[in-house]
């Protein structure tokens, strides 16, 4: 809802002109309507904040017209017009939730005056609302695995989201189903200045390819068969907050000419519209799928590709940072202990280990649908290894030696196998890929008996298209 919009229904045009004149001088946008039929067939257009209605209307009234407006539109302020002889009239507007009633002759201060005190009134309604969606929403992530993690992955992962909290470029998240990239999005989201606006997230392959430019566009009444009214889209939902866009990868390339135009002009059509409307909500996209083949293949526009891949966050597989498993599995039986109102449990070491070693093809996700379910299942004061039902598609060590070869220092060897390949041997970017000292990682080295590891002196790293500057691990 715009700004100091105002809908003017009368039909004395003398009284609409009066209403016009003088609202507009005092910097507001007034729309006119003759009758209450046609304020209502054009409610959803227009979209105001305050609706002013004379009472005594051929065919619908101002009463039925509040009626009506209350129940359809409830966000709507409505101010009724009575004549000085009808004080029931206003008792009974006031009763139907009017916000006040003005008296003919009408009395242009007064009008002013109220027109005031309903948009201040409206700005304080909006501001609590935001406060109480940040308070719902902080409580749903607490049912939620947050991010929970040590590895340096993770932490490469937490810095980037405190760099472009700070700014409105589009981000891209890769990484596996259930690494919790929406995760990631939200704290970008609720670390930036525009917390208090709108996190607005759509799942790319939840709907349907035909509805999907509706949804995130909106259309206009009789744009297409059951289009029955105005409607907004998650676009012009999200204000100037975040529009969250999952599985962006599985979107057609017509639907990506549309995105594109959001991203390069900063406005969008609704579905049977002939004027665009402005965007100013940020984009977060997310993918699990190989962008650079889709692209390569013809399947995923190529500008589209760059302009979302301003910023690029890799979300690290659980198997790629086994060492965080004990820490995420704590966070989630706590939470979920509160969740479904049962005692605190643990796991113990031979559970824990089972958790270790297991591949996780589900990711952050399937760990937490397996530790709920044993939580439910268990009657002893610690969860053990049998009652783990593991993902059969998952290779798991044998246990028998605990974890076998999936230990935790076999992660440890291999994270620094992987750092010391991805730095070229170079034992001070290896470091930094790390989050360890030189020092330390030589330990790390000796530790593993790494020790024909080729180290070198550090080389300036390269720059790498979509990134911030800073090398992503």
């Amino acid at each position: 809802m715009s700004g100091k919009r105002v809908l003017v229904v009368d039909d004395d045009s003398a009284i609409r002109e009066t209403f016009e004149l003088n609202l507009t001088m005092w910097g507001y946008e007034v729309s006119l309507a003759a009758s209450a039929e046609d304020a209502l067939s054009r409610i959803h257009a227009i979209d105001p904040g305050l609706v002013i209605t004379d009472v005594r209307m051929p065919g619908i009234s101002g009463i039925e017209l509040l009626s009506k407006l209350r129940a359809d539109v409830p966000e709507i302020d409505v101010v009724v017009i009575t004549a000085f002889e009808d004080m029931r009239t206003a008792i009974d507007a006031m009763k139907a939730g009017a916000f006040d009633y003005l008296v003919k002759p009408l009395d242009l201060d007064h009008i002013e005056l109220m027109l005031q005190r309903c948009f201040k009134d409206r700005a304080d309604r909006r501001r609590a609302a935001r406060r109480a969606q940040l308070d719902a929403e902080a409580a749903e992530q607490s049912s939620l695995a947050t991010l929970v993690g040590r590895n340096p992955r993770m932490i490469e992962v937490y810095k980037t989201v405190g760099i472009v909290a700070a700014a409105r470029a589009p981000v891209l998240i890769r990484g596996e189903t259930g690494t919790g990239k929406e995760l990631v999005a939200r704290a970008i989201h609720f670390a930036s200045d525009g917390a208090s606006e709108p996190f607005v997230a759509v799942n790319c392959t939840a709907i349907p390819e035909t509805l999907l430019e509706s949804e995130l566009f909106g259309h206009v009444r009789g744009s297409f068969t059951g289009a029955t009214s105005d409607r907004k889209g998650r676009f012009e939902l999200a204000g100037s907050g975040t529009v969250f866009l999952d599985e962006i990868g599985d979107t057609t390339p017509a639907f990506q000419t549309k995105l594109l135009r959001v991203l390069q002009e900063r406005e969008f059509f609704p579905v049977g519209a002939e004027r665009p409307r402005k965007s100013e909500a940020r984009v977060i996209a997310a993918t699990h799928r190989d962008l650079e083949a889709l692209v390569a293949d013809g399947a995923f526009r190529e500008d589209l590709y760059y302009r979302l891949r301003v910023v690029e966050i890799q979300v690290p597989a659980l198997r790629e940072r086994r060492e965080d498993i004990p820490l995420l599995a704590e966070h989630i039986l706590r939470r979920a202990s509160i969740d479904v109102h049962g005692p605190r449990r643990g796991l113990t070491s031979e559970a824990l280990a089972k958790l270790t070693a297991h591949d996780w093809p589900g990711n952050v996700r399937e760990l937490e649908n397996t530790l709920v379910r044993a939580l439910l299942m268990s009657r002893g004061q610690s969860i053990g290894a049998a009652e783990l039902v593991l993902d059969r598609r998952s290779r798991t060590s044998k246990s028998g030696d605990a974890v076998c070869d999936r230990t935790l220092d076999s992660a440890e060897r291999a994270q620094v196998e992987r750092a010391m390949a991805e730095a070229e041997g170079h034992k001070r970017r290896a470091a930094r890929v790390l989050g360890v000292s030189r020092s330390r990682l030589d330990r790390l080295i000796a530790k593993h008996g790494l020790g024909d590891q080729k180290g070198h002196e550090s080389r300036p790293p390269v720059s790498r298209a979509g990134t911030t500057g800073r090398e992503q691990s």
